[in-house]
């Protein structure tokens, strides 16, 4: 399952879904290629899809004489443009009498934005004297830091007020008299002036890439080597850093990255840079830069020692295993069986049929030449076990274990173990617990809220969702030396409450099951930091989601991206589209059989 053990090691190639209908920012400006690494300037807005593109202008506070409207364009003045002019943007919008109520500083691109879900707005009509009171209710999304990463948020306001007045003389628009004193911007506007863009880092026994997802605004090539090798060399998102190996302590850009027409070069101090690391680094670049092609050279302290031909890299190295084949099955009457939906590849189940009976749910997962199988039975007693096997198609040997459990999530493989160590999680009674190809169980100690009901591992292996307290979590794995760790899960902000239920729908997107602001059952897409949060599906009735599936490919392996399936009032559906999944869709059913619901629905790749 190792995505590289050495330079030059060849495997399939990954192509990395993108978000949709992200828009891109105009930012960026040409950059000196000497000296100081520095980002200055501007650029033209780009369009979607590229780096640069067709001049526009950030909002200005003559935009809009309306009270709601012209404090939302405030808050997207902080994110249109550089950051280092962003309080200048910001105070444009301010009276003189309030321009010391928002935190004075320099001009610097080390600016953070206070970023928020707008959930509620609220105004009072200009009254007699031109004065009005815009009343917002927030939810807190996170932080926005220089080097692009959100954070988790460090203001817990519910609510914010701004006061305004008419501007002089007459009819020349508003200007805020009082606001909070914190720099901020909507989730909206981030996704509107900034692109997301995913680094890659190696796991901590460098065999694969796991992602860690930042933002910038659309800049010039050059420009977005520059930053993107500010990022690698400034390290992983604090939440993913348990789980990943950053560049050797103090590596740094000596200067900003040049080039044009195919031909890159950067410049690094980088200690200990010999050739299996500077590979190492290629491969990384090549994953972080998808949108480039040609020569990558890398020189060390003004040495050249390293090229490396970007396309070439991401064809011959993929960031990590992804799976083969996907195929759909559902548990029908205890009983593993495969799908037939639409014109899909239909799968045969790899286990022996006498180790095929009395499952809940299952997990079932490609490692390299083996299947690795879990399964949540049921036995005489109504009580709920782990059932455990590997080996070759189809599995003939199962390991159970002792322990019992009123309530059992479906099980989840961790992909980022060979096959001879294989581990993955599960939910029982409200805990997190590690097994292994033996079924031997161990709790894994959370810090987290509530009971856990559902787990969810990622594609590259070393990041899990969890569900607890009716809240979702991201969480980074690290595996080192065989043992499997979790670092301190992170609580995503989303709309919804009370979710039950999660998965990986991308490589930066999960899919959730909770409730809308109306108290409806609904299914959402939700981005990994939690600033994207879209409905998916909103009329799946009002019964409860018990269990959700998705395939976090990118739809060029015979499904389509963002494919999911779930189990609702002991019946399971998909998307894709969306409808219930009948009788007549399930293979190999013996003449007789009863006539059921398929449930617990799952993807093997």
């Amino acid at each position: 399952m190792s995505a590289r053990s050495g330079p030059g090691r060849r495997v399939r190639r990954l192509v990395v879904g993108l978000l949709a209908g992200v828009l891109l920012f105009p930012a960026g400006c040409g950059i000196p290629a000497e000296t100081d690494v520095q980002v200055d300037g501007s650029v033209p807005v780009a369009e979607p899809g590229s780096l640069n593109g067709p001049p526009a202008s950030p909002p200005a506070p003559t935009d809009s004489d309306e009270p709601v409207p012209f404090i939302e364009n405030y808050l997207r003045a902080a994110a249109a443009g550089e950051r280092d002019q962003a309080y200048a943007r910001a105070r444009t919008f301010l009276a003189g009498e309030a321009r010391n109520q928002l935190p004075g500083k320099p001009q610097t691109s080390e600016i953070e934005l206070t970023v928020v879900r707008l959930r509620a707005k609220e105004s009072t009509p200009l009254n007699n004297e031109g004065t009005s009171t815009v009343r917002l209710k927030v939810q807190q999304i996170g932080v926005l830091g220089a080097d692009g990463t959100l954070g988790p948020p460090e203001a817990t306001e519910t609510e914010y007020v701004f006061e305004l007045r008419r501007a002089e003389p007459p009819g020349s628009g508003l200007l805020i008299t009082r606001l909070p004193n914190v720099l901020l911007t909507s989730d909206s506007a981030l996704r509107e002036f900034y692109r997301q863009h995913k680094v890659y880092f190696w796991n901590s026994d460098q065999t694969r890439l796991v992602p860690d997802l930042r933002y910038l605004p659309a800049v010039p090539a050059e420009r977005l080597v520059t930053e993107v090798v500010k990022w690698l060399a400034g390290g992983p998102s604090d939440w993913l850093r348990p789980g990943v190996t950053g560049l050797p302590d103090r590596t740094r850009p000596i200067n900003n990255a040049t080039g044009g027409n195919s031909q890159w070069e950067v410049n690094l101090d980088m200690p200990g840079a010999n050739e299996e690391r500077l590979a190492r680094l290629g491969t990384q670049l090549a994953w972080s830069l998808p949108g480039l092609t040609g020569q990558l050279d890398l020189k060390i302290q003004n040495q050249k020692r390293f090229s490396v031909d970007l396309a070439r890299e991401r064809t011959e190295h993929d960031a990590y295993p992804r799976g083969v084949d996907p195929t759909r099955f559902s548990v029908y009457d205890g009983v593993i069986h495969p799908l037939a939906l639409a014109s899909e590849r239909r799968g045969s189940v790899p286990l022996l049929a006498t180790e095929n009976r009395n499952v809940v749910s299952a997990s079932i997962a490609h490692a390299d030449e083996q299947v690795l199988a879990a399964m949540v039975v049921t036995g005489p007693d109504r009580r709920l076990r782990l059932k455990v096997g590997t080996g070759l198609d189809p599995v003939a040997v199962f390991n159970s274990n002792a322990a019992t459990f009123g309530t059992m999530s479906r099980p989840t493989w961790l992909r980022s173990l060979d096959g001879a160590h294989p581990a993955g999680l599960v939910a029982a009674d409200g805990k997190l617990y590690r097994f292994d190809g033996a079924a031997g169980l161990s709790p894994v100690p959370l810090n987290v809220a509530g009971k856990v009901v559902a787990v969810a591992g990622s594609l590259d292996g070393h990041r899990i969702t969890l569900v607890s307290g009716g809240a979702v979590y991201v969480a980074p794995v690290n595996v080192d030396g065989g043992v499997v760790s979790l670092g301190q899960p992170r609580r995503l902000p989303t709309v919804l409450t009370g979710v039950t239920a999660a998965d990986w729908i991308s490589e930066d997107q999960l899919v959730l099951a909770g409730n809308d602001p109306d108290r409806r059952p609904v299914i959402h897409q939700v981005s990994v930091d939690g600033v994207f949060d879209s409905p998916l599906k909103n009329d799946i009735g009002s019964a409860v989601v018990t269990q959700l599936a998705g395939y976090p490919g990118s739809g060029d392996r015979g499904l389509p991206a963002f494919s999911f399936m779930y189990e609702a009032n002991g019946a399971a559906y998909q998307n894709n589209p969306f409808g219930f999944i009948k009788r007549q869709q399930v293979l190999d059913l013996p003449a007789g059989s009863r006539v059921v619901n398929p449930t617990a629905p799952f993807f093997l790749y």
